[in-house]
């Protein structure tokens, strides 16, 4: 029997507490954007924590939900992870789409459990917990010192982490990170290990035209800010997806030769006619085919326009000149593309193409991106891990899509998942089939043993 057999089969022995801890904590609404629910869900959390026998404490922000903490020592390992994960969700709008129940039903269908933050981030928070209370039933020991961290709002940028690690870094300081969020590669059902972070920046733009509507009999002699919004959008990206901003790349991430090893792995064992199927198209944007597809969403910079909103859009119609217009983008920007500069850049092309009329707006400041090497030991560990539990190697991922805490205490971090495909994060009808949840804890436990052995 090997090392780990007994903690697989304690997992396996208490599924049904398991599932039942997630459905109850699925039932929790805990929408950070919506400030629904997030103490209710802290205190749950934390009370689960303790009846597993796992230290946690509320650490008060200065503004927002606690974060719940706990360490667990080691008594026969020095080193140290930070388990990150957190409890808030996304809102669950359309609330009519959802079936099964709703999004706070947890009802269990044909195996699957349905619900808001099913695998994004519950489901990866029960992940961690479960596997340490495993070690401590069976060992009375964990194989590598535990910090869980988990927080209450990831989903809205984590605005109050940040100072709250500035000042603990103390109390953060590990020797390895990282999250369990996200689904399983389409095609091979092995976990995507991430080795980075792409960074997101958020913007508004504004374009002003009169003082108010304007009767549409009068357009040749006002400003039209829906037309230089048009106009403004074409000069920052053209139809082949490159962006036009002056040196917007500068400084970019190049692959190493690991990492090009890593692409060509991940495309030779991925399923695109699955992938296309789970993104809702017949082709990829541009025809691409094969290895340009990794490459493209792993390693390509976007400028992406989230919605437009200007002007009369009601029943009927009415000839007015609107005397505002919005668009709001995100772009992914690649290590090591720096938000802060990038948004210097934007406001500078859009000043020097005369559109001064259009306001650039940020939102919370984002998040520094980052890349490790495949050969640090928490990438190690993982890697090896996702090869003991799925059987085969899992994809290795040049970036990925928690920064707040890197910023002021910096710690290798990794970024990895175990739902299933098609799990409708961010969607109506999130999911989690229960047999991949079971086996997610025991990636978890597995994490944590290579890594304190590494």
């Amino acid at each position: 029997m090997s090392d780990m057999q007994q903690i697989y089969d304690y997992i396996d022995a208490h599924a049904d507490e398991f599932i039942a801890d997630l459905q109850s904590f699925v039932r929790q609404p805990s929408v950070s954007a919506q400030d629904i629910g997030l103490r209710e869900c802290a205190e749950l959390v934390r009370d689960m924590m303790h009846r597993d026998g796992l230290p946690a404490e509320f650490h008060e922000l200065r503004e927002g939900p606690p974060v719940i903490f706990g360490h667990i020592p080691s008594k026969t390992s020095k080193k140290n992870m930070l388990c990150y994960s957190h409890y808030d969700v996304q809102p669950p709008e359309p609330i009519e789409a959802w079936t099964h129940g709703g999004p706070w039903s947890a009802e269990i269908v044909d195996g699957v459990l349905y619900g808001r933050g099913a695998t994004d981030n519950k489901s990866g928070v029960m992940a961690f917990n479960k596997a340490a209370k495993a070690f401590l039933a069976v060992r009375g020991d964990v194989p590598v010192g535990l910090k869980l961290l988990i927080e209450g709002e990831e989903e809205i940028g984590s605005p109050n982490l940040g100072p709250w690690a500035e000042q603990n870094k103390t109390l953060l300081e590990a020797d390895g990170m990282h999250c369990l969020d996200g689904s399983l590669e389409v095609g091979p059902n092995v976990p995507d290990v991430s080795l980075g972070l792409k960074s997101v920046l958020f913007v508004e733009l504004v374009a002003r035209g009169a003082r108010s509507d304007v009767h549409s009999l009068n357009a040749p002699l006002v400003p039209n800010p829906v037309w230089d919004l048009i106009h403004c959008l074409a000069t920052i990206m053209d139809r082949d997806r490159n962006i036009l901003i002056e040196n917007w790349a500068e400084g970019i991430y190049v692959p190493d030769e690991d990492h090009e090893g890593f692409l060509a792995d991940k495309a030779a064992r991925i399923d695109f006619d699955l992938l296309k199927d789970e993104l809702g198209v017949e082709e990829f944007a541009l025809g691409r085919t094969g290895v340009d597809v990794v490459r493209a969403r792993t390693y390509e910079p976007t400028a992406n326009i989230q919605g437009v909103i200007g002007g009369y859009t009601g029943k009927g119609t009415k000839t007015i000149v609107p005397a505002e217009a919005r668009v709001r983008m995100d772009f992914r920007l690649i290590p090591n593309i720096q938000p802060d500069v990038a948004a210097r850049k934007l406001r500078d092309h859009i000043a020097a193409q005369g559109f001064d009329n259009i306001e650039v707006k940020t939102f919370e400041r984002a998040e520094e991106p980052y890349k490790i090497s495949a050969k640090e030991d928490i990438s190690q560990a993982i890697i090896a891990a996702a090869h003991e539990v799925y059987g085969e190697p899992p994809i290795v991922n040049g970036v990925s899509a928690e920064g707040a805490i890197l910023r002021h205490v910096w710690i290798p971090c990794v970024l990895t998942g175990f739902a299933n495909p098609g799990c409708n994060l961010h969607a109506p009808d999130e999911n989690v089939h229960i047999d991949k949840y079971i086996k997610g804890i025991k990636y978890a436990a597995a994490i944590m043993e290579h890594f304190g052995k590494s």
